[in-house]
């Protein structure tokens, strides 16, 4: 099962730079067990615990994760995952 999760600029040091990478798993929390294997480092920067980090958005096919199932998500081949982690600023 191949699914596109496109990376921010932010985490492209732990995928060589790439702007997306496939992986695959039955659920979000699962892809993000196959991603750390390829990409060390980068599933701490996603997962607290065994949720989301709070300041980290995870679309699937353009849907907030968090209205979904969370990490729990299902997944199916050929979905689109994107991670947006929330920016801060503006003026003091």
């Amino acid at each position: 099962m191949a699914i596109e999760v496109r990376i921010p600029t932010i985490l492209r040091t732990y995928t060589d730079g790439q702007k997306a990478v496939e992986g695959s798993g039955a659920t979000l929390a699962d892809l993000f067990t196959d991603l750390e294997s390829r990409h060390t480092g980068i599933r701490e920067r996603l997962v607290d615990g065994e949720q989301l980090r709070r300041f980290v958005n995870v679309y699937l096919n353009d849907e907030d994760v968090r209205f979904l199932a969370g990490i729990s998500t299902e997944l199916a081949d050929g979905d689109n995952v994107t991670i947006l982690p929330a920016v801060a600023g503006g003026m003091v």
